[in-house]
């Protein structure tokens, strides 16, 4: 396995191109299995989680050609049901089966896996396939679903932490293709959801209301191919965002959607960190002293869960306290002993993470427990002194696009390197 070896202390300074959204280009490429047409996918990210899912789509009989930055799909025959040892790697994964229920009306798909983050249950997503009409059963590590026909039915997919992003996208992609229309009551609004809908569209469904708690979709016969290009990362803008922040430098972001981040910007604003919008672009600066500040994880708009983390290394170092608290998943605190790791004084208290900051980090060995955490690692070991080693790396490659790369083009000491 590969470490990131980072000497800390140097301000980064430059430009940076953000990629395209890994939480988009997933379930996007799912949708391609919808039609039997060919599909042309832009701004593709180069991921291990997008190459993970291209081999999935491989396994079902669809023809993926991946080339820098494009992925080429065309699904002109293919089979109701996914490769164990792929499906479990990937918890996105989990997105193959509407489209596969919607096109061959069954799928069988095992039950997924992903980041170690607390427990993410596929209910919803099974709810609405019921209320389409499917049967569903589970066995020996695995989800079966069939109907003889689907029908379209309203139904309410809110959960116990809100709406549920790749819950509406499943079920928004089985409808597509059932009798009637589908109104999906508390579904997601998140920005990914709209680029996925966007796409279907473009290959002849009829969704009105993404990005609203209230999606309709009118289903259609069949859908033909489409080209599309993905939207910017979100998540990924506001990691570099933050490590502007967190090492006093500055930081040009090019291609980041403002409208997408309000409440990151928000909060950035609230702690001291100035973001100037260029059109297409954002330039990240602390503006005087940093400021702690309170967080609550919330859906969509709300401040995203999966900036958390990010946005704890940042009040690490900001002096003061501040409490950030995690309201979509439980278990999403890993990356809180290392942190402590580096110096930080944190306690966690129930949902909530309790932070001391303002004393200074200095580098130590640490290990990633999960994608975002990676990040978190990364940024408290760009502000640290000495030398950190972030390990088991292989997280952030499933979310970030040559992270490390990226970094040294704004002056970063990072390093890639074998664990030993």
């Amino acid at each position: 396995m590969e470490s990131l070896l980072i000497k800390g202390g140097v301000p980064l300074h430059g430009d940076v191109v953000i990629s395209g959204a890994k939480n988009a280009v997933l379930p996007i490429m799912a949708a391609a299995l919808l039609t039997r047409e060919p599909c042309v996918i832009r701004r593709v990210p180069d991921l291990s989680d997008v190459r993970f899912m291209g081999q999935i789509l491989t396994w079902l009989g669809a023809e993926v050609k991946m080339e820098p930055g494009t992925i080429r799909i065309c699904a002109r025959k293919i089979k109701g049901s996914g490769d164990y040892d792929l499906v479990r790697k990937m918890r996105g994964s989990i997105c193959i089966m509407g489209p596969l229920l919607g096109r061959l009306r069954k799928a069988t798909v095992s039950l997924p896996g992903g980041c170690v983050i607390g427990a993410r249950p596929i209910n919803l997503h099974l709810k609405g396939f019921e209320a389409l009409g499917a049967k569903i059963r589970i066995e020996r590590g695995y989800v079966q679903a069939q109907a003889r026909k689907l029908v379209g039915a309203p139904m309410f997919l809110g959960g116990r932490a809100g709406s549920t992003v790749l819950g509406t996208a499943n079920v928004m992609m089985a409808a597509t293709l059932a009798e009637g229309v589908t109104v999906i009551e508390s579904a997601a609004c998140e920005p990914e959801i709209v680029d996925l809908a966007n796409f279907l569209n473009a290959m002849g469904a009829r969704i009105a209301g993404a990005g609203s708690p209230t999606v309709t979709i009118t289903g259609v016969k069949e859908l033909h191919g489409a080209e599309h290009e993905v939207i910017p990362d979100r998540i990924e803008a506001a990691t570099y965002a933050i490590a502007a922040a967190v090492t006093n430098g500055e930081v040009t972001l090019h291609g980041a959607r403002a409208d997408h981040m309000r409440a990151v910007i928000d909060k950035l604003n609230e702690a001291g960190v100035a973001v100037e919008r260029r059109g297409a672009s954002m330039t990240v600066r602390r503006n005087g002293r940093l400021k702690a500040v309170d967080v609550t994880t919330l859906p969509y708009a709300g401040f995203p869960t999966d900036v958390q983390a990010q946005f704890m290394a940042l009040m690490a170092v900001t002096p003061g306290i501040s409490i950030i608290t995690e309201r979509i998943f439980e278990s999403r605190f890993m990356h809180v002993s290392e942190l402590t790791r580096l110096g930080a004084d944190i306690e966690i208290e129930g949902p909530s993470a309790i932070i001391k900051g303002g004393k200074p980090l200095s580098g130590a060995p640490v290990m990633a427990s999960d994608l975002r955490a990676s990040a978190a690692l990364v940024l408290a070991g760009l502000a640290a002194r000495g030398t950190t080693q972030v390990n088991r790396v292989y997280h952030l490659d499933r979310g970030y696009e040559r992270m490390d790369e990226k970094l040294r083009k704004l002056g970063a000491r990072v390093q890639r390197i074998e664990e030993s």
